[in-house]
Protein backbone atom coordinates (compact mmCIF):
# COMPACT_ATOMS: atom_id res chain seq x y z
CA UNK A 1 0.00 0.00 0.00
CA UNK A 2 1.58 3.48 -1.13
CA UNK A 3 1.78 5.83 1.40
CA UNK A 4 0.86 9.32 -0.07
CA UNK A 5 2.68 12.67 0.98
CA UNK A 6 0.05 15.38 1.70
CA UNK A 7 1.03 17.25 -1.52
CA UNK A 8 -0.02 13.97 -3.31
CA UNK A 9 -2.78 13.88 -1.26
CA UNK A 10 -3.75 17.81 -2.48
CA UNK A 11 -3.02 16.59 -5.57
CA UNK A 12 -4.85 13.52 -5.68
CA UNK A 13 -8.07 15.38 -4.38
CA UNK A 14 -8.23 18.17 -7.17
CA UNK A 15 -7.75 15.69 -9.66
CA UNK A 16 -10.34 13.51 -8.78
CA UNK A 17 -12.69 16.66 -8.82
CA UNK A 18 -11.53 17.65 -12.23
CA UNK A 19 -11.43 13.70 -13.80
CA UNK A 20 -14.88 12.59 -11.82
CA UNK A 21 -16.45 16.45 -12.85
CA UNK A 22 -17.79 16.51 -8.77
CA UNK A 23 -17.13 20.05 -6.76
CA UNK A 24 -14.53 20.00 -4.04
CA UNK A 25 -17.84 19.98 -1.87
CA UNK A 26 -19.06 16.43 -3.20
CA UNK A 27 -15.46 15.25 -2.21
CA UNK A 28 -16.25 16.45 1.16
CA UNK A 29 -19.49 14.96 1.49
CA UNK A 30 -18.24 11.57 0.17
CA UNK A 31 -15.61 11.38 3.03
CA UNK A 32 -18.15 12.81 5.50
CA UNK A 33 -20.81 10.18 4.40
CA UNK A 34 -17.96 7.25 4.71
CA UNK A 35 -17.07 8.22 8.30
CA UNK A 36 -20.63 8.06 8.57
CA UNK A 37 -21.62 4.78 7.88
CA UNK A 38 -18.16 3.48 9.36
CA UNK A 39 -19.54 4.67 12.88
CA UNK A 40 -23.55 3.47 11.81
CA UNK A 41 -22.24 0.13 11.18
CA UNK A 42 -20.76 -0.28 14.30
CA UNK A 43 -23.48 1.73 16.66
CA UNK A 44 -26.77 1.01 15.30
CA UNK A 45 -28.39 4.03 16.51
CA UNK A 46 -27.10 3.35 20.09
CA UNK A 47 -27.96 6.69 22.36
CA UNK A 48 -24.37 7.29 23.35
CA UNK A 49 -23.63 10.91 23.66
CA UNK A 50 -21.31 11.96 20.72
CA UNK A 51 -19.05 15.02 20.93
CA UNK A 52 -18.26 16.05 17.15
CA UNK A 53 -15.68 18.69 17.65
CA UNK A 54 -14.86 20.07 14.11
CA UNK A 55 -12.64 22.83 13.20
CA UNK A 56 -13.08 25.61 10.77
CA UNK A 57 -10.71 23.60 7.59
CA UNK A 58 -11.42 21.13 5.67
CA UNK A 59 -10.96 18.55 8.28
CA UNK A 60 -14.01 20.64 10.09
CA UNK A 61 -15.96 20.50 7.22
CA UNK A 62 -15.71 16.51 7.04
CA UNK A 63 -16.78 16.50 10.64
CA UNK A 64 -20.09 18.89 10.06
CA UNK A 65 -20.94 16.38 7.26
CA UNK A 66 -20.54 13.51 9.84
CA UNK A 67 -22.30 15.36 12.36
CA UNK A 68 -25.47 15.93 9.54
CA UNK A 69 -26.02 12.62 9.03
CA UNK A 70 -25.42 11.68 12.48
CA UNK A 71 -28.47 14.51 13.68
CA UNK A 72 -30.85 13.32 10.69
CA UNK A 73 -30.65 9.31 11.68
CA UNK A 74 -31.41 10.33 15.03
CA UNK A 75 -28.30 10.07 16.84
CA UNK A 76 -27.27 12.19 19.88
CA UNK A 77 -25.32 14.58 18.73
CA UNK A 78 -23.68 17.92 19.60
CA UNK A 79 -21.01 19.76 17.37
CA UNK A 80 -19.02 22.27 18.60
CA UNK A 81 -16.70 24.53 16.38
CA UNK A 82 -13.05 25.52 17.47
CA UNK A 83 -13.17 29.30 16.06
CA UNK A 84 -9.78 30.01 16.93
CA UNK A 85 -9.55 31.93 13.20
CA UNK A 86 -11.45 33.93 10.50
CA UNK A 87 -9.87 32.00 7.82
CA UNK A 88 -12.89 29.39 7.48
CA UNK A 89 -12.79 26.92 4.03
CA UNK A 90 -14.98 27.74 1.52
CA UNK A 91 -16.98 23.58 1.55
CA UNK A 92 -16.87 24.23 5.75
CA UNK A 93 -18.62 27.72 4.83
CA UNK A 94 -21.09 25.29 2.83
CA UNK A 95 -21.23 22.42 5.06
CA UNK A 96 -21.94 25.24 7.83
CA UNK A 97 -25.07 26.42 6.37
CA UNK A 98 -26.23 22.46 5.24
CA UNK A 99 -26.22 21.57 9.34
CA UNK A 100 -27.99 24.21 10.39
CA UNK A 101 -30.75 23.36 8.03
CA UNK A 102 -31.52 20.38 9.68
CA UNK A 103 -30.29 20.70 13.43
CA UNK A 104 -32.55 22.09 15.94
CA UNK A 105 -29.69 23.98 17.54
CA UNK A 106 -26.85 25.43 15.59
CA UNK A 107 -23.26 24.31 16.19
CA UNK A 108 -22.13 25.83 19.87
CA UNK A 109 -19.54 28.38 18.66
CA UNK A 110 -16.33 28.58 20.78
CA UNK A 111 -14.46 31.10 20.06
CA UNK A 112 -11.10 29.70 21.98
CA UNK A 113 -11.93 31.31 25.16
CA UNK A 114 -14.43 30.11 26.84
CA UNK A 115 -14.53 28.21 30.03
CA UNK A 116 -13.45 24.58 29.44
CA UNK A 117 -15.37 23.01 32.19
CA UNK A 118 -18.37 23.72 30.76
CA UNK A 119 -18.11 21.80 28.01
CA UNK A 120 -19.33 17.94 29.92
CA UNK A 121 -17.90 15.09 28.25
CA UNK A 122 -18.72 11.51 30.23
CA UNK A 123 -16.28 8.12 29.96
CA UNK A 124 -19.07 6.86 28.37
CA UNK A 125 -19.02 9.37 25.78
CA UNK A 126 -17.64 9.76 22.01
CA UNK A 127 -15.24 12.34 20.97
CA UNK A 128 -15.01 12.53 17.05
CA UNK A 129 -11.55 14.84 16.40
CA UNK A 130 -12.33 16.64 13.09
CA UNK A 131 -10.48 20.15 14.63
CA UNK A 132 -7.00 20.01 12.48
CA UNK A 133 -6.95 17.78 9.62
CA UNK A 134 -2.90 17.09 7.39
CA UNK A 135 -2.78 20.98 6.31
CA UNK A 136 -1.39 21.71 9.89
CA UNK A 137 1.76 23.86 10.12
CA UNK A 138 1.80 25.25 13.25
CA UNK A 139 1.39 23.87 17.23
CA UNK A 140 -2.04 24.53 18.07
CA UNK A 141 -2.71 27.46 20.76
CA UNK A 142 -2.77 26.78 24.23
CA UNK A 143 -6.39 26.84 24.66
CA UNK A 144 -6.75 24.29 22.04
CA UNK A 145 -3.83 22.51 23.55
CA UNK A 146 -6.47 22.73 27.06
CA UNK A 147 -9.16 20.91 25.01
CA UNK A 148 -6.62 18.06 24.10
CA UNK A 149 -6.08 17.51 27.03
CA UNK A 150 -9.62 17.22 28.41
CA UNK A 151 -9.94 14.75 25.52
CA UNK A 152 -7.54 12.89 27.04
CA UNK A 153 -8.59 13.37 30.85
CA UNK A 154 -12.43 12.53 30.21
CA UNK A 155 -11.75 8.49 28.62
CA UNK A 156 -13.82 9.13 26.49
CA UNK A 157 -13.45 6.54 23.18
CA UNK A 158 -11.46 9.15 20.75
CA UNK A 159 -12.26 9.19 16.31
CA UNK A 160 -10.14 11.25 14.78
CA UNK A 161 -10.91 12.00 11.21
CA UNK A 162 -7.81 11.58 9.23
CA UNK A 163 -4.96 12.22 11.03
CA UNK A 164 -5.21 12.78 15.19
CA UNK A 165 -5.46 16.63 15.60
CA UNK A 166 -2.27 18.52 16.21
CA UNK A 167 0.13 15.95 14.50
CA UNK A 168 1.89 16.32 11.36
CA UNK A 169 2.48 14.21 8.66
CA UNK A 170 6.13 15.33 7.84
CA UNK A 171 7.60 16.37 11.24
CA UNK A 172 7.73 15.65 14.64
CA UNK A 173 5.57 16.99 17.34
CA UNK A 174 6.72 20.19 19.59
CA UNK A 175 4.72 19.04 22.35
CA UNK A 176 2.94 16.53 22.78
CA UNK A 177 0.26 17.49 25.21
CA UNK A 178 -1.17 19.63 21.83
CA UNK A 179 -1.88 16.41 20.05
CA UNK A 180 -5.38 14.15 20.22
CA UNK A 181 -4.62 10.57 21.58
CA UNK A 182 -7.13 9.23 19.44
CA UNK A 183 -8.16 5.71 20.07
CA UNK A 184 -9.10 5.03 16.62
CA UNK A 185 -8.33 6.93 13.59
CA UNK A 186 -9.98 6.63 10.30
CA UNK A 187 -7.69 7.69 7.60
CA UNK A 188 -8.57 8.98 3.66
CA UNK A 189 -7.06 6.56 1.36
CA UNK A 190 -4.10 5.86 2.90
CA UNK A 191 -2.03 5.92 6.11
CA UNK A 192 0.21 8.17 7.49
CA UNK A 193 3.86 7.74 7.90
CA UNK A 194 3.17 9.50 11.76
CA UNK A 195 1.07 6.16 12.55
CA UNK A 196 4.74 3.99 12.30
CA UNK A 197 7.34 5.56 13.98
CA UNK A 198 8.24 5.48 17.61
CA UNK A 199 7.83 8.81 18.70
CA UNK A 200 4.18 9.44 17.08
CA UNK A 201 2.69 6.23 16.62
CA UNK A 202 1.24 6.61 20.44
CA UNK A 203 -1.16 9.07 19.60
CA UNK A 204 -3.48 6.38 18.06
CA UNK A 205 -3.87 3.18 19.41
CA UNK A 206 -5.18 1.88 15.67
CA UNK A 207 -6.35 3.10 12.53
CA UNK A 208 -8.46 2.15 9.34
CA UNK A 209 -7.91 3.32 5.90
CA UNK A 210 -11.71 4.73 4.31
CA UNK A 211 -11.78 4.42 0.23
CA UNK A 212 -12.83 7.99 -0.52
CA UNK A 213 -13.09 7.23 -3.84
CA UNK A 214 -9.64 8.90 -5.18
CA UNK A 215 -8.98 8.75 -9.08
CA UNK A 216 -8.31 5.28 -9.46
CA UNK A 217 -5.32 6.29 -12.85
CA UNK A 218 -4.03 8.71 -9.63
CA UNK A 219 -3.39 6.15 -6.93
CA UNK A 220 -1.67 3.68 -9.46
CA UNK A 221 0.27 5.94 -11.47
CA UNK A 222 1.63 7.80 -8.88
CA UNK A 223 4.87 6.69 -6.90
CA UNK A 224 5.30 7.10 -3.29
CA UNK A 225 7.88 7.73 -0.84
CA UNK A 226 6.92 5.44 1.56
CA UNK A 227 5.20 2.01 0.92
CA UNK A 228 3.30 -0.17 3.39
CA UNK A 229 4.41 -3.94 3.21
CA UNK A 230 1.65 -6.95 3.64
CA UNK A 231 1.14 -10.24 1.98
CA UNK A 232 -0.50 -8.34 -0.66
CA UNK A 233 2.70 -6.58 -1.62
CA UNK A 234 5.10 -9.05 -0.95
CA UNK A 235 3.60 -12.22 -2.56
CA UNK A 236 4.40 -11.04 -6.17
CA UNK A 237 8.12 -11.22 -5.38
CA UNK A 238 7.92 -14.95 -3.85
CA UNK A 239 9.87 -17.51 -6.30
CA UNK A 240 8.07 -20.44 -7.11
CA UNK A 241 10.50 -23.80 -6.93
CA UNK A 242 10.53 -25.32 -10.49
CA UNK A 243 9.90 -29.64 -10.61
CA UNK A 244 13.52 -30.55 -11.77
CA UNK A 245 15.57 -27.84 -9.43
CA UNK A 246 18.09 -29.08 -7.62
CA UNK A 247 20.26 -27.34 -4.14
CA UNK A 248 22.65 -25.53 -6.60
CA UNK A 249 19.78 -23.64 -7.74
CA UNK A 250 19.09 -21.89 -4.12
CA UNK A 251 22.21 -20.32 -4.13
CA UNK A 252 25.20 -21.17 -0.98
CA UNK A 253 25.42 -18.94 2.06
CA UNK A 254 28.36 -18.43 3.99
CA UNK A 255 27.67 -17.22 7.55
CA UNK A 256 30.91 -15.46 8.57
CA UNK A 257 30.93 -14.73 12.54
CA UNK A 258 31.26 -15.76 15.98
CA UNK A 259 33.53 -15.76 18.83
CA UNK A 260 33.95 -17.43 22.00
CA UNK A 261 30.33 -17.57 23.75
CA UNK A 262 28.35 -16.23 20.96
CA UNK A 263 29.14 -19.01 18.69
CA UNK A 264 24.71 -19.59 19.02
CA UNK A 265 24.66 -16.28 16.85
CA UNK A 266 25.76 -18.15 14.04
CA UNK A 267 23.64 -21.06 14.85
CA UNK A 268 20.52 -19.24 14.49
CA UNK A 269 21.34 -16.70 11.52
CA UNK A 270 22.76 -20.29 9.53
CA UNK A 271 19.41 -22.67 10.10
CA UNK A 272 17.09 -19.63 9.59
CA UNK A 273 18.93 -19.44 6.15
CA UNK A 274 18.33 -22.89 5.70
CA UNK A 275 14.56 -22.55 6.07
CA UNK A 276 14.30 -19.49 4.25
CA UNK A 277 15.22 -21.69 1.23
CA UNK A 278 19.04 -21.29 0.48
CA UNK A 279 20.32 -24.98 -1.28
CA UNK A 280 23.87 -24.50 0.90
CA UNK A 281 25.34 -22.80 4.17
CA UNK A 282 28.61 -22.73 5.38
CA UNK A 283 29.48 -21.18 8.21
CA UNK A 284 33.48 -19.58 9.01
CA UNK A 285 33.53 -19.76 12.64
CA UNK A 286 36.63 -19.55 15.36
CA UNK A 287 37.88 -23.13 16.48
CA UNK A 288 36.12 -23.15 19.73
CA UNK A 289 32.51 -23.39 17.54
CA UNK A 290 33.50 -26.61 15.33
CA UNK A 291 32.06 -29.27 17.20
CA UNK A 292 28.89 -27.28 19.08
CA UNK A 293 27.84 -26.22 14.65
CA UNK A 294 28.40 -29.46 13.45
CA UNK A 295 26.67 -31.31 16.18
CA UNK A 296 23.76 -28.78 16.79
CA UNK A 297 22.85 -28.01 12.87
CA UNK A 298 24.15 -31.16 10.78
CA UNK A 299 22.60 -29.72 7.55
CA UNK A 300 25.56 -27.12 7.83
CA UNK A 301 29.06 -27.05 6.75
CA UNK A 302 31.71 -25.21 8.85
CA UNK A 303 35.06 -23.87 8.04
CA UNK A 304 36.88 -22.85 11.36
CA UNK A 305 39.26 -19.78 11.85
CA UNK A 306 42.99 -20.40 12.75
CA UNK A 307 42.26 -19.05 16.08
CA UNK A 308 40.25 -20.59 19.07
CA UNK A 309 38.16 -17.99 19.98
CA UNK A 310 37.68 -15.23 17.34
CA UNK A 311 38.07 -14.46 14.05
CA UNK A 312 41.74 -13.58 13.19
CA UNK A 313 42.47 -14.46 9.37
CA UNK A 314 39.22 -14.51 6.55
CA UNK A 315 40.46 -17.13 4.30
CA UNK A 316 38.38 -19.90 2.73
CA UNK A 317 38.46 -21.85 -1.02
CA UNK A 318 34.86 -21.79 -1.51
CA UNK A 319 32.61 -19.37 -3.35
CA UNK A 320 29.29 -18.65 -2.00
CA UNK A 321 26.28 -16.72 -3.18
CA UNK A 322 26.03 -14.32 -0.39
CA UNK A 323 28.57 -14.21 2.60
CA UNK A 324 26.32 -12.57 6.12
CA UNK A 325 28.64 -11.72 8.25
CA UNK A 326 28.82 -9.83 11.84
CA UNK A 327 26.56 -12.14 14.27
CA UNK A 328 28.77 -12.86 17.36
CA UNK A 329 31.65 -11.35 15.53
CA UNK A 330 33.20 -9.33 18.16
CA UNK A 331 35.05 -6.76 17.93
CA UNK A 332 38.84 -7.81 19.22
CA UNK A 333 41.57 -5.75 17.34
CA UNK A 334 42.39 -9.25 14.96
CA UNK A 335 38.96 -9.38 13.96
CA UNK A 336 38.91 -5.48 12.83
CA UNK A 337 41.94 -5.53 11.40
CA UNK A 338 41.10 -8.91 9.24
CA UNK A 339 37.33 -7.61 8.83
CA UNK A 340 39.01 -4.78 7.19
CA UNK A 341 41.67 -7.08 4.98
CA UNK A 342 38.62 -8.84 3.78
CA UNK A 343 36.53 -5.95 2.70
CA UNK A 344 39.41 -4.73 0.59
CA UNK A 345 39.42 -7.86 -1.82
CA UNK A 346 35.72 -9.03 -1.63
CA UNK A 347 32.54 -9.03 -4.12
CA UNK A 348 30.41 -10.67 -3.01
CA UNK A 349 27.35 -9.29 -1.97
CA UNK A 350 27.10 -8.81 1.81
CA UNK A 351 24.19 -9.14 4.24
CA UNK A 352 26.11 -6.75 7.98
CA UNK A 353 24.73 -7.13 11.27
CA UNK A 354 25.35 -6.73 14.78
CA UNK A 355 29.23 -6.36 15.14
CA UNK A 356 29.56 -6.08 11.86
CA UNK A 357 28.05 -2.81 11.81
CA UNK A 358 30.07 -1.69 14.98
CA UNK A 359 33.18 -2.32 13.23
CA UNK A 360 32.23 -0.10 10.54
CA UNK A 361 30.80 2.66 13.00
CA UNK A 362 34.17 2.64 14.36
CA UNK A 363 36.33 2.70 11.21
CA UNK A 364 33.98 4.77 8.76
CA UNK A 365 36.64 4.48 5.56
CA UNK A 366 35.83 0.59 5.39
CA UNK A 367 32.02 2.07 4.57
CA UNK A 368 33.51 2.75 1.11
CA UNK A 369 34.37 -0.40 0.39
CA UNK A 370 31.31 -2.10 1.04
CA UNK A 371 29.44 -3.40 -2.79
CA UNK A 372 26.78 -1.78 -4.35
CA UNK A 373 23.65 -2.39 -2.52
CA UNK A 374 25.15 -4.32 0.48
CA UNK A 375 22.73 -4.85 3.30
CA UNK A 376 22.73 -3.04 6.84
CA UNK A 377 20.35 -4.15 9.85
CA UNK A 378 21.00 -2.31 12.36
CA UNK A 379 18.94 -1.71 15.61
CA UNK A 380 18.82 1.87 17.02
CA UNK A 381 21.14 2.12 18.98
CA UNK A 382 24.01 0.21 16.10
CA UNK A 383 21.70 2.80 13.69
CA UNK A 384 23.30 5.99 16.03
CA UNK A 385 26.41 4.68 15.87
CA UNK A 386 26.51 4.28 12.25
CA UNK A 387 25.09 7.88 11.41
CA UNK A 388 25.19 9.52 14.50
CA UNK A 389 22.67 11.32 16.61
CA UNK A 390 18.70 12.68 15.76
CA UNK A 391 16.37 14.85 17.06
CA UNK A 392 13.32 12.79 16.07
CA UNK A 393 12.45 9.96 13.79
CA UNK A 394 12.10 12.35 11.10
CA UNK A 395 15.23 13.82 10.95
CA UNK A 396 16.65 9.95 11.54
CA UNK A 397 14.98 8.83 8.42
CA UNK A 398 16.36 11.53 6.40
CA UNK A 399 20.15 10.84 7.57
CA UNK A 400 19.37 6.96 6.83
CA UNK A 401 17.89 8.00 2.94
CA UNK A 402 21.68 10.23 2.80
CA UNK A 403 23.57 7.34 4.01
CA UNK A 404 21.91 4.94 1.50
CA UNK A 405 22.21 7.59 -1.19
CA UNK A 406 25.81 8.46 -0.37
CA UNK A 407 26.87 4.63 0.15
CA UNK A 408 24.55 2.84 -2.33
CA UNK A 409 23.88 0.54 0.89
CA UNK A 410 20.38 -0.81 1.66
CA UNK A 411 20.04 0.70 5.34
CA UNK A 412 17.18 -2.29 7.46
CA UNK A 413 16.03 -0.10 10.69
CA UNK A 414 14.92 -2.88 13.17
CA UNK A 415 11.96 -2.13 14.96
CA UNK A 416 7.97 -2.23 16.16
CA UNK A 417 7.60 -1.42 12.23
CA UNK A 418 11.18 -2.21 10.79
CA UNK A 419 11.72 0.23 7.72
CA UNK A 420 13.86 -0.97 4.68
CA UNK A 421 15.38 2.41 3.09
CA UNK A 422 16.91 2.06 -0.71
CA UNK A 423 18.54 5.41 -0.65
CA UNK A 424 15.05 8.14 -1.26
CA UNK A 425 12.27 5.18 -1.15
CA UNK A 426 11.02 3.29 2.34
CA UNK A 427 9.68 0.52 2.68
CA UNK A 428 7.72 -0.10 6.38
CA UNK A 429 6.27 -3.62 7.35
CA UNK A 430 3.16 -4.97 9.18
CA UNK A 431 4.26 -8.00 10.70
CA UNK A 432 6.34 -9.08 13.96
CA UNK A 433 4.91 -8.47 17.79
CA UNK A 434 6.70 -7.46 21.01
CA UNK A 435 7.52 -11.07 21.45
CA UNK A 436 10.32 -10.54 19.13
CA UNK A 437 12.31 -8.51 21.60
CA UNK A 438 14.67 -11.26 22.77
CA UNK A 439 18.19 -12.16 21.77
CA UNK A 440 19.03 -13.86 18.78
CA UNK A 441 15.63 -12.65 16.90
CA UNK A 442 17.99 -10.50 14.91
CA UNK A 443 20.47 -12.85 13.75
CA UNK A 444 17.45 -15.05 12.27
CA UNK A 445 17.02 -12.14 10.39
CA UNK A 446 20.12 -11.56 8.49
CA UNK A 447 20.22 -15.49 7.95
CA UNK A 448 16.81 -15.06 6.19
CA UNK A 449 17.90 -12.47 3.97
CA UNK A 450 21.02 -14.05 3.56
CA UNK A 451 18.71 -16.88 2.42
CA UNK A 452 16.84 -15.34 -0.03
CA UNK A 453 19.54 -13.22 -1.92
CA UNK A 454 21.62 -16.74 -2.27
CA UNK A 455 17.89 -18.00 -4.19
CA UNK A 456 18.49 -15.31 -6.50
CA UNK A 457 16.07 -11.99 -5.19
CA UNK A 458 17.86 -8.73 -5.31
CA UNK A 459 19.26 -7.65 -1.81
CA UNK A 460 15.89 -4.75 -1.61
CA UNK A 461 13.40 -7.60 -2.44
CA UNK A 462 15.04 -10.18 -0.46
CA UNK A 463 15.14 -7.46 2.78
CA UNK A 464 11.61 -6.61 2.28
CA UNK A 465 10.51 -10.20 2.29
CA UNK A 466 12.45 -11.83 5.04
CA UNK A 467 11.43 -8.48 7.23
CA UNK A 468 8.19 -9.55 6.45
CA UNK A 469 8.55 -13.26 7.15
CA UNK A 470 10.13 -12.89 9.65
CA UNK A 471 7.68 -10.99 11.85
CA UNK A 472 4.94 -13.33 10.42
CA UNK A 473 6.69 -16.40 11.78
CA UNK A 474 6.77 -14.57 14.87
CA UNK A 475 3.11 -13.80 14.72
CA UNK A 476 1.79 -17.44 13.86
CA UNK A 477 4.56 -18.70 17.12
CA UNK A 478 2.57 -16.62 19.50
CA UNK A 479 -0.51 -19.11 18.98
CA UNK A 480 1.94 -21.60 21.20
CA UNK A 481 4.51 -19.35 23.30
CA UNK A 482 2.46 -16.20 23.44
CA UNK A 483 4.60 -12.53 24.19
CA UNK A 484 7.02 -13.56 26.87
CA UNK A 485 7.89 -17.09 26.18
CA UNK A 486 8.72 -16.28 22.68
CA UNK A 487 12.45 -17.02 21.37
CA UNK A 488 14.71 -16.71 18.20
CA UNK A 489 14.51 -20.33 17.78
CA UNK A 490 10.76 -20.53 17.54
CA UNK A 491 10.96 -18.18 14.46
CA UNK A 492 12.95 -20.37 12.60
CA UNK A 493 10.38 -23.34 13.81
CA UNK A 494 7.74 -21.52 11.73
CA UNK A 495 9.19 -19.88 8.59
CA UNK A 496 7.48 -23.10 7.02
CA UNK A 497 4.62 -21.93 7.95
CA UNK A 498 4.56 -18.38 7.30
CA UNK A 499 5.81 -19.47 3.56
CA UNK A 500 2.45 -21.58 3.54
CA UNK A 501 0.91 -18.71 4.64
CA UNK A 502 1.39 -16.60 1.76
CA UNK A 503 -1.38 -18.78 -0.24
CA UNK A 504 -3.74 -18.85 2.42
CA UNK A 505 -7.39 -17.30 1.33
CA UNK A 506 -9.12 -15.00 3.97
CA UNK A 507 -11.56 -17.08 6.33
CA UNK A 508 -15.23 -16.09 4.98
CA UNK A 509 -17.35 -15.09 8.10
CA UNK A 510 -19.49 -17.83 9.05
CA UNK A 511 -22.75 -15.88 8.13
CA UNK A 512 -21.79 -16.20 5.13
CA UNK A 513 -20.32 -19.20 4.49
CA UNK A 514 -23.64 -20.48 5.93
CA UNK A 515 -25.90 -18.45 3.69
CA UNK A 516 -23.68 -20.22 0.74
CA UNK A 517 -24.61 -23.62 1.94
Amino acid sequence: MKLFSKEQIYEGDKLTTERQNISSTDLMERAGTQIFNWMHARMQGAQVPIHVFCGIGNNGGDGLVLARHLVTHGYNVVCYIVNCSDKRSKDFLINYDRIKSVSNTWPNMLSCKEDLSEITIGGDDIIVDAVFGIGLNRPPNDWVKHLFQKFKVSKAFTLSIDIPSGLFTDRAVDDEDAVVYAGYTLSFQSPKLAFFLPGTQKFTVQWEVLDIGIDRDYLRETETEVELIAKHEVLPLYKPRQKFAHKGDFGHVMILGGSYGKIGAVNLASRSALSSGAGLVTVYIPTCGYHSMQTAVPEVMVITDEHETHISNINFDIQPTVIGVGVGLGTSEDTVKTFAAFLKKNTIPLVIDADGINILSRNKTLLNLLPEQTVLTPHLKELERIIGTWSDDFEMLEKVKAFSEKYNVIVLIKGAHSITVNKNKMYINTTGNPGMATAGSGDVLTGMISGLIAQGYTPLAATIFAVYLHGKSADISLEDYGYQSLIASHIIEKIGEAYIDLFKQPEQPKEETQQKQ
